[in-house]
């Protein structure tokens, strides 16, 4: 939420979420609805892929729908990721790692490590199907961590742009 910057607890700053220039550059640069578009559709095939990924783990059927289902949500990742940097360079300078974000960022590696692993062992058969979709699971559940993350940074934008202060600066809502 916010980031203590200072090295005593009473006389500590706390820097906001987001400068008044960094909202000016995130409300302006389109990567904002591009990134608003992804999240919600890269959800959608998540949950889809659960399922099918589940029915499989307990049927033994639809694999290739499963695994279809798994390659599909990692391109989206992929394509969110990047589009992520994209925006976190226009908003706030660097490609990755920016104050404000850098700890979901550091989790969002993680994330990509796992659906990657997923398909080196897809496109090797470095693990057997069944290994590969609690691998895809394992990475599933890093993504819902990181989706947290993420929502709840939203959320303290949400309120940092509702807060007395904010107003009064004339920041914008988030």
């Amino acid at each position: 939420m916010y980031e203590n910057t200072g090295t005593s607890g009473a006389a500590a700053t706390i820097r906001p979420l987001y400068t008044s220039e960094e909202r000016a550059r995130r409300d302006a640069t389109r990567w904002t609805l591009v990134q608003g578009v992804l999240a919600p559709l890269q959800f959608l095939v998540f949950l889809i892929s659960v399922v099918l990924v589940l029915r499989f783990l307990q049927t033994g059927q639809g694999e290739a729908e499963a695994t279809v289902s798994i390659v599909i949500k990692t391109l989206l990742l992929y394509t969110i990721m990047i589009t992520g940097c994209i925006w976190e360079k226009v908003v706030f300078g660097r490609y990755l790692f920016a104050p404000s974000f850098f700890w979901e960022d550091v989790f969002s590696m993680l994330v990509l490590a796992l659906h990657t692993a997923y398909l080196v062992a897809l496109f090797t058969g470095a693990l057997p199907v069944r290994e590969q979709m609690l691998l895809a699971l394992a990475g599933y559940a890093a993504y819902v961590i990181n989706a947290g993350q993420f929502l709840l940074k939203l959320r303290a934008a949400r309120l940092q742009s509702s807060s007395p202060s904010a107003s009064a600066s004339g920041e914008v809502a988030a």
